[in-house]
């Protein structure tokens, strides 16, 4: 295994490997011993400091995307810190106007698959078996159970949790929880919530904004956008910011380019 070494900061590719120069980018030092990162295709592979990846993973390779033209130029973006495992595939971006794109300090467990154009925060955590098809977005503190499917151009917003199995098919909200084979709203990400640090108090008020927009006592108040609209005038509510974030999450995902956020299933964990 061979190793250099300038300024701590290193990046650790495990075998079995083989690279195309050309269109790779690290900055040096790196180590070498595995993968296959990198493709000879128009575009470029840049990968920042401190990343791990692992045995078998595939990275930087051409699309499985239909629509791409051999020639183009495509991208892929990798940050620093990122733990990438054995047998994952990151694919480069369909396109030249845009980037598959990865934070930093993600840990990204094994088989798992981030398709073309994908944009993913900083960090979260995928466990093995989390497959994100093209176009998904992917903000921060997130984290997947095991063998999850989401389908494309869904979001995935903050610190929310997807349970294991789930085949997510529209956005999931910030803060919150999903699960089901046709992935359901189930309640808030208590666990993840107070593990990220968020206070008694902003969590009591997540509670109650969810009850107010999913749970609402009085059955007429009318549709999900009356009831955000209600949120914001309430100022108890209203003056912490995770509310307003999560409002703003909810109502960006029925702009008419977004999916829709994924049904809602009263859950007593809520």
């Amino acid at each position: 295994m061979l190793r250099t070494r300038r300024n701590a900061k290193i990046c650790w590719i495990r075998s079995l490997f083989s690279f195309t120069l050309q269109r790779l980018y690290i900055p040096e030092p790196f180590l070498v011993s595995g993968a296959i990162v990198g493709e000879d295709l128009p575009g470029r592979t840049t990968i920042g400091c401190n990343n791990i990846i692992g045995h078998h993973a595939v990275i930087g390779v051409k699309c499985q995307d239909m629509k791409y033209k051999p020639g183009d130029e495509c991208f892929l973006d990798i940050g620093d810190n990122n733990d990438i495992r054995e047998y994952t595939s990151i694919h480069r971006s369909s396109k030249s106007s845009e980037r598959t794109v990865i934070g930093d300090n993600n840990l990204i467990m094994g088989s798992c698959h981030i398709a073309h154009d994908c944009k993913v925060g900083n960090n979260n955590i995928f466990a093995n078996n989390t497959l994100f098809a093209g176009h998904v977005v992917v903000e921060d503190y997130t984290h997947t159970a095991g063998a999850i499917v989401v389908h494309q151009f869904c979001h995935i917003g903050s610190f929310s949790f997807i349970g294991g199995g789930s085949v997510v098919s529209q956005d999931v909200p910030r803060y919150m929880m999903v699960s089901g084979e046709r992935a359901e709203l189930r309640g808030l990400n208590l666990e993840g919530l107070r593990r990220c640090g968020f206070s008694a108090e902003e969590i009591k008020s997540m509670r109650k904004a969810y009850q107010k927009i999913f749970i609402p006592k009085d059955a007429k108040l009318g549709g999900i956008e009356d009831r955000l609209k209600e949120l914001e005038h309430n100022e108890e509510l209203s003056s912490f910011p995770v509310i307003r974030s999560m409002v703003q999450s909810i109502r960006d995902s029925f702009d008419e380019t977004r999916r829709g956020i994924c049904k809602f299933r009263h859950w007593s964990g809520s």
